[in-house]
């Protein structure tokens, strides 16, 4: 059964483009467009990800703002993702995640409601810490696997995609910077929610930030998470996701990060 999603009221919209532009501080980054930013589109990367609350975001920002472009679309920077994840009835790409295993998957659809496009996206994660997305343009979230869906799939997975069903949808905003010296994007995420089935949990103090680079290397925005003292966080939002919302399932192995989220999220 498809989760249901949720379209956002018109007053949640207000709050989140209050909370999405905390600080003035994002008007001093000069603009990048998304044709600009084809030549880091990093699809074979390695992803390094931090937590942190919106108290520290106008500190934050404000130490990288010489570093960083913006992705503006039509004089928008702040933009909106849906996406939907899509796991076996067991929840076995999940419980790979949690036991630690390598060489893993992760499906989703993902719609970028401010552009009106949507993809159809498999992010692999192999056992030398790098991440290999592929995707294919997809505008309709797909409900079962047939024509172009199955195919990509077929060809990308080593399982038959009917084991795959949709789970949990995450949606949140996002702006997106690119370094101005390198082959690095910056995303940092905020407002974030989970809904399973009638059920929502949201995080609307917290923010992530997700360095993504061809190669680990010296970063602005590391330098400025290592002098506040925060520290890179491995829990995807997927799993993060299905912790918070879904009975049954294990959760031991992220029991520290999840408490470390709660405490984060209330600050």
């Amino acid at each position: 059964m498809l989760p249901e999603k949720q379209q956002a009221s018109e007053s949640t919209l207000m709050n989140l483009n209050k909370l999405g532009s905390p600080t003035e501080i994002l008007k001093e980054f000069l603009p990048i467009t998304l044709k600009e930013m084809d030549s880091v589109k990093l699809m074979n990367r390695t992803d390094t990800k931090f937590i942190f609350t919106i108290n520290q975001f106008e500190t934050i920002m404000n130490e990288v703002k010489d570093s960083y472009r913006i992705l503006e679309i039509e004089g928008k920077r702040l933009c909106r993702y849906e996406t939907l994840y899509y796991d076996t009835s067991t929840f076995d790409l999940y419980n790979e995640h949690h036991s630690g295993k390598l060489n893993r998957y992760k499906i989703r659809h993902r719609t970028y409601v401010d552009s009106n496009t949507g993809f159809l996206e498999v992010k692999f994660k192999n056992n030398k810490g790098r991440t290999i997305k592929t995707r294919i343009a997809q505008h309709d979230v797909p409900l079962a696997w047939e024509g172009d869906s199955e195919i990509f799939l077929n060809k990308t997975l080593p399982f038959k995609p009917q084991i795959l069903e949709p789970v949990l949808w995450i949606n949140y905003n996002r702006y997106t910077f690119v370094n101005k010296n390198g082959a690095e994007r910056l995303t940092i995420d905020l407002n974030l929610e989970f809904v399973k089935d009638s059920h929502t949990q949201k995080l609307d103090r917290l923010v992530i930030a997700e360095v993504k680079q061809e190669k680990r290397k010296h970063s602005v925005f590391m330098t400025a998470m290592k002098k506040y003292h925060i520290r890179e966080g491995s829990i995807s939002k997927y799993c993060m996701g299905v912790a918070l919302t879904c009975t049954g399932i294990k959760r031991n192995n992220f029991k520290s990060k999840l408490n470390t989220i709660k405490q984060k999220n209330i600050c």
